[in-house]
């Protein structure tokens, strides 16, 4: 058993799907301020940022803490979560036609270890039919995700090859957990 703190509905059913018994809570964490360079530093730093915030109030004496920040970059250009619907339509065509890093950050901390791990999938993805692009615009399916990307529903069929795994782009590197952690 562990606590994820974090409020993604999608980490907590990766962690469902790999039998991984956990608790979900979590305190904000405000991530605007952090200037980054890279995409593995800004994910980092994020990370980072949440881990401290949520160690002050939870600590990891009950259960083991993990957290997790996912950023997506494509063409150079770090690609955070759209802050309204004209965002998301440029984030999204950025990745269209164009190879998509999605970077994963996870810290893992009990009282016998603590990982720390940044994980990189990369997808290339097709050109993206542009009445696709609206019609998931207007379902709102983008908000709160990293780079407008969901590589488990809309990015799907337009993903041409890959390089990593699945769980690092939905947000939280299971494979990798369960190697080291469970």
């Amino acid at each position: 058993m562990l606590r994820l703190a974090s409020t993604s509905q999608t980490r907590a059913q990766l962690l469902r799907d790999a039998g991984i018994g956990f608790i979900q809570e979590s305190v904000d964490f405000d991530e605007e301020n952090i200037v980054a360079s890279s995409p593995k530093n800004f994910v980092y730093q994020a990370t980072l940022g949440k881990f401290e915030a949520n160690v002050r109030a939870f600590g990891y004496d009950e259960y083991p803490l993990l957290v997790a920040d996912t950023v997506v970059a494509s063409c150079g250009q770090i690609l955070r979560k759209a802050k309204c619907v004209d965002d998301a339509r440029n984030i999204l065509l950025t990745q269209s036609g164009s190879v998509t890093s999605i970077i994963t950050c996870m810290i893992y901390q009990s009282r016998k270890m603590k990982i720390i791990d940044i994980s990189t999938t990369e997808y290339l993805f097709d050109d993206f039919d542009l009445d696709d692009v609206e019609r998931y615009l207007q379902s709102g399916e983008w908000r709160g995700k990293a780079g407008a990307c969901m590589v488990e529903g809309f990015c799907k069929h337009y993903i041409k090859s890959v390089k990593g795994y699945e769980s690092t782009a939905m947000g939280l590197s299971v494979e990798v957990l369960k190697r080291f952690a469970l």
